[in-house]
Order: C-alpha cells, then structure tokens, then sequence
C-alpha cells in the first residue's frame, strides 16, 4: 500500500473511506453507537456469585460463564488483569471462586493450575479487600479481615468535613450499600458446601484473624477499625438502626427506572446484595429490575457469556462522530444528524449527587451510560459538545440552548486548584484512599489533566468562548503545574502519559498556543521521542505502576491514534508540521488496517482504576484512527 515512512494520497482516501464505512455500518438504528467494553474476569465471577446468592443461577446461562471464564485463563495458570500481564493474583482467587461455584472440582487440571499460580503470589491473603469481602460472603474468608464501615457514616451532615460525598462517585454508589452488607456480615449456605482452603498458604485463625497493620500512620485506621468492631460484638453501635435504614433509603432512591445504580456494576452488585440482606424478595419488582440491569450488561455469543462493568453509548457515539465529521463527512449527513439527536435526548436535566458540593450549577450535562441521571460526568459531556457542535442539525436553537447549557454545568464544576475531576467539584480528600477498605486508591474523584484538557479543547473548539478568562487561566496554570519533567502529562482515564499529553496539546493548541508554546514544544519532543520503530505508538498498564516505563509499549492503533492526534495539533499552533513522524504513525494505521477497514486490539488502552482496573474500549481503535487519518488529511492537505 505504502512504503514504511510514505503515505500516498490513495492509500490515505481508501483508507478512511473504508474506515468511514465500517463504522457506520455499526450505527444502530435509534442512532448510536456502543461496542462492548471489556475488563478482566473479576466482573463476570462476582455476577455467579450474586446468583448463586439470589439463587437466580438456574435462568442464566451458567454453562457459557464457565466456559468464558475457563478461556481467559492464560498460560502461567491465572487470570489477567489486563491483556498480557501474566495474571493476577485478586482477579485468579476470583475467577477460581466462580469455576468452584459452578461445580468445577479442585481436582480439574485448569483449576489445579490455577490453584499453584495463586499460591505462588501469596495465596488468599495477598488479594485485594474486595476479593477478601466476596469470599467471606460464602464462609471462605473471616468477615474480621473485612474493614467494618460504620452506619452512622450515613448521618454525617453535608457540611461535616467528611461525608459519603467526599468519596467519588464510584467509591459512593458501592460503599452505601456495603454498609448494609458489612453490618450484617453474612454467610450464604451453599449446597454443596464449599471452602478455598487450598488457595491459603497458611490456614489463618478466623478467631483473630484481622487486618494487616502497615507500621506506619495509616495504623491509626486499624486501631479505630479494632474499636468499631468490638462496639459491633457488644452490640454498641450509636445510630445503626438509622443509619441502615438511611442507606436503605439512598439506595432504593438512587435505583434508576431501569434498574440500575450509578451505571456500574460494582454499584448493582453490591446494592443487590444489601437488598438480600434486607429481606427482599428475588421477585421484588426492585430487585428484579436490579437484576435484569444486570443482565443488560451480559454479551452471550455461541459458547461465551460475559459481563460488561459498564456500558459507554454516550461516550461512543460522540466520538464515533467527532471521527466522521473530522475525516470529512458532512455535517448534516443523516448518520450524523440521528446520531446527534440522539445525545439531545440523552441530556440530563436532573439534579444529581454532583449538586450537594456544587450549589451553583443547574442540570445539562450528559453521563456515559444509557441512563444514569445522578452521575453525569465532565469528560463526557464535554465531548458530546465537541461533537454537537461538529454536525448540523434540522433544529439548530434546540442544539444551541443544550450547548450552552452544558457548557455553563461545566464551568460551575471547575475545582478550586484550577483543573476539573470526572464527577463531582473538590472531591479531593486524598487520606481516604490511606483506609484499609480503600486498597484500590480510588476513593476520590480529584481534578486530573486529562479531563482539564478535554474542557479547555471544548472551549477553543466553540464559536463563542463559553468560559471566562480567569477561568481558563486557572485552567492553564493547573497544566502547567501537572507536566511532567519529561514533558509529558499524566493520563487518568486513557493509558497513560500517551493520552495524557495527546489531550494536553490539543488543549493548548487552541486556546494557549502563544502563551504556552514551551510546554507545547516539551510535550512534542516527548511524543516524538517515544515513537516505535514500526512508527507507532504504545504504551503498558505497567506505567502507571512503574513511571520509567512512561510511553513504552508494543504499538496499538488506539495510541498511534492520540499520540498523531497531539502531535497535528501541535503543528497546526506552532507551525512545526513534524511530518515524517506524521507519515510513520499515519503508515504505521493504514499498513494494520484490516480489510473492512477496522483494526484489532487486544491491549487495554482504557483506565477505571490506575493500577488495580483497566479497560479495552472495543470503539477505541475504530475511531480515533479514522480522526487521525482525517485530521493528517486536511493538515497536510492530501486530496
């Protein structure tokens, strides 16, 4: 098609052509786009468990789970937390746990190997709390190691310095109903009985079994956890009828009419489970919704079924057609004009959770899933403007009035040191990721460079600059103070400083290309120095563990896609057209498109918790190609 470094104007047009094609060809027909969005087992093992608990195993089709669950095992016998990590010792426990409960005996060869993987990382006792808290729900873990959470957590005050709102969204929408669940503390009979002593390496004494102390001041939380435990024996608990039936309360308010919670699975899952713990009824019209949202999440094929943790048509289809219309599609094509009338529709005009740290701001931004009216996020809404504003449709004032006021929820949600946060304003409090029950390091929601950029490209993308001055100063001295030495940007949602710089520059590109033409140009040289031999670009999960590995990775389209995306922005404030790099990432794309103008990426390129979960968005490496080719189409003006 092209020589390495070369790219012909017919390669270029067949290329996005074919793209352009395949992916509208993916469109459903209400208008959207959604690709599966897949995770690591953990998700799919935890849902056998919620059945077998509910005893509503018999109606799904456990069969495929497990042979779903049987093909993820790799090689060295456990489960990966991410494409081509060697497996992992929490999410190996778990899927273990899962084959167990569908009747795999310890004796089969899959579950033998797995078994001499785990020990080999430490057994039971090296996995994550919320391994740990699934396991004693079925007696095989002490509900002593658990961290006990407190009822009266729930009364706290709005305004008291800590409160359920000072966790994210995410930590918010599980925990609730934990508290539910950690203060009954059950154990859920099964027949057969069933135990994971073969995955300790040491048989621990449930009597004084507790949890691990770090000899540091992060003990204190041990001591005081010590103490509420022995308030719960001598029965002691101020508040904890109220405080339960608070949560009770948040919980059955926070049920969409679907049936989901917070659009995330951990959410369901664990809001099912304190319903069960509850009382109710497995044909209680909530929890049968509640299930049957669950259920939603599932892909079944011939032999498989599996469990999605999230599903993301709001954010596919707002970038589906940024891609179209930046590859050259008009903008009043009707693909374009379904698919944008869509996401009007999908605007969220509720008060969420957000609204209790932000008086301020009224409703209008959108939320990553189907339904989800407490938790609109910055990130997407933000996206879905950029994407709004791209196509032309029949009711022009109708879009216009929904911009606007999306883009004034966004400006109220800016966070006092400058940058935004996914979902809610100043949700920083950074001790709570020190708590025993905060082992993913995910219990805030702070303002991050990646969705900071994404606001301040909205803003140099619209007609009309939507945000004040100050505001976008504040803004920019915020990035400034998050690149890093290297030049680069840390990427909280997208693996990794890839992402974190390619949005950074198209954010400074637009609205600070003067002014801010140093870190631009450091950003550059970072990029362009991370640059594979193949052309590509890539980038490992292990970055986030391991800093020196920042940018290192086999080439994926996905990441080729936003290191061109940052670097053609670049060149377009700073004149510097960089085009044999250019050329390199732009061939690198159209030499591993495949015939129907798709790519494959088995890589997960997409980050829920940095270093604990990740995710491999199956649209990732559709269209941020296609916004790549088109982009190098119209600045290098190949025609």
């Amino acid at each position: 098609m092209q020589t390495q470094d070369r790219v012909t104007e017919t390669a270029l047009q067949q290329g996005i052509r074919a793209s352009q094609n395949y992916l509208l060809s993916l469109q459903n027909p209400q208008g959207y786009w959604w690709a599966n969005l897949e995770s690591n087992a953990t998700i799919t093992a935890e849902i056998v468990l919620l059945h077998k608990i509910w005893g509503t195993d018999q109606s799904r089709p456990m069969d495929k789970i497990e042979n779903y669950l049987r093909s993820q095992q790799v090689e060295q016998g456990g489960w990966e937390l991410f494409y081509g990590d060697g497996g992992e010792v929490s999410t190996s426990v778990e899927a273990y746990m899962a084959l167990r409960l569908l009747g795999v005996s310890p004796e089969d060869p899959a579950l033998q190997k797995a078994k001499a993987f785990i020990l080999s990382r430490g057994g039971i006792a090296k996995t994550r709390i919320f391994t740990k808290l699934h396991l004693a729900l079925i007696g095989c873990y002490s509900w002593r190691g658990i961290p006990s959470i407190p009822p009266w957590l729930m009364l706290l005050p709005d305004e008291f310095p800590f409160n359920i709102y000072e966790m994210s969204s995410w930590a918010r929408g599980s925990t609730v109903p934990l508290i539910i669940v950690c203060d009954r503390k059950p154990v859920y009979p099964l027949n057969p009985v069933l135990n994971l002593d073969e995955l300790y390496t040491e048989r621990p004494d449930w009597t004084t079994e507790g949890l691990p102390r770090s000899g540091d001041w992060t003990d204190l939380f041990i001591t005081l956890d010590d103490g509420f435990k022995l308030a719960e024996t001598l029965n002691l608990v101020p508040f904890r009828d109220e405080g339960i039936k608070a949560a009770e309360k948040w919980v059955l308010e926070r049920q969409e009419a679907t049936g989901d919670w917070g659009g995330i699975i951990p959410a369901m899952l664990n809001s099912l489970l304190a319903l069960h713990c509850l009382g109710y009824a497995a044909d209680d019209p909530i929890v049968a919704r509640g299930l049957q949202a669950v259920d939603n999440f599932g892909v079944e094929t011939d032999k498989h079924y599996w469990v999605q943790p999230c599903v993301s048509p709001v954010w596919d289809t707002a970038l589906v057609m940024r891609s179209l219309c930046d590859s050259g599609l008009a903008p009043d094509r009707p693909e374009l004009v379904k698919a944008g009338e869509w996401l009007l529709e999908k605007q969220i005009l509720d008060y969420g959770d957000w609204n209790v740290k932000n008086r301020q701001g009224k409703p209008g931004a959108w939320a990553f899933e189907f339904d989800n009216r407490f938790y609109p996020d910055v990130d997407d809404t933000a996206v879905v403007v950029m994407a709004l504003n791209g196509v032309k449709l029949p009711n022009e004032s109708l879009k216009d009035s929904s911009i606007a006021r999306a883009v004034a929820w966004i400006a109220s949600m800016q966070c006092t040191p400058g940058g935004w946060a996914a979902f809610d304003l100043d949700n920083n409090q950074d001790w709570l990721n020190s708590l025993p029950y905060g082992d993913l390091k995910a219990m805030i929601d702070p303002n991050t460079a990646d969705v900071t950029a994404r606001v301040l490209e909205m803003a140099g993308r619209l007609n009309v600059n939507p945000l004040t001055p100050q505001a976008i100063q504040r803004a920019l001295r915020y990035l400034e103070r998050e690149q890093e030495p290297e030049g680069c940007w840390f990427g909280r949602w997208g693996v990794n400083y890839i992402y974190g710089t390619s949005g950074v520059l198209a954010a400074l590109s637009l609205v600070a290309p003067q002014t801010h033409r140093r870190s631009i140009e450091r950003g550059v040289a970072w990029l362009l120095s991370c640059q594979n031999p193949d052309g590509g670009w890539g980038e490992t999960c292990w970055s986030y563990n391991d800093p020196s590995l920042k940018g290192q990775g086999s080439s994926t389209a996905s990441q080729t896609a936003w290191a061109l995306i940052g670097l053609m922005a670049a060149s377009q404030a700073t004149g510097d057209k960089m085009k044999t790099a250019c050329d390199r990432g732009i061939a690198y794309l159209l030499q591993t498109q495949q015939p129907d103008g798709s790519w494959s990426e088995p890589e997960f390129t997409g980050t829920g918790f940095p270093c604990h979960f990740y995710l491999n968005y199956h649209l990732y490496r559709q269209h941020f190609p296609l916004t790549a080719l088109g982009r190098y189409q119209q600045l290098f003006a190949l025609s």
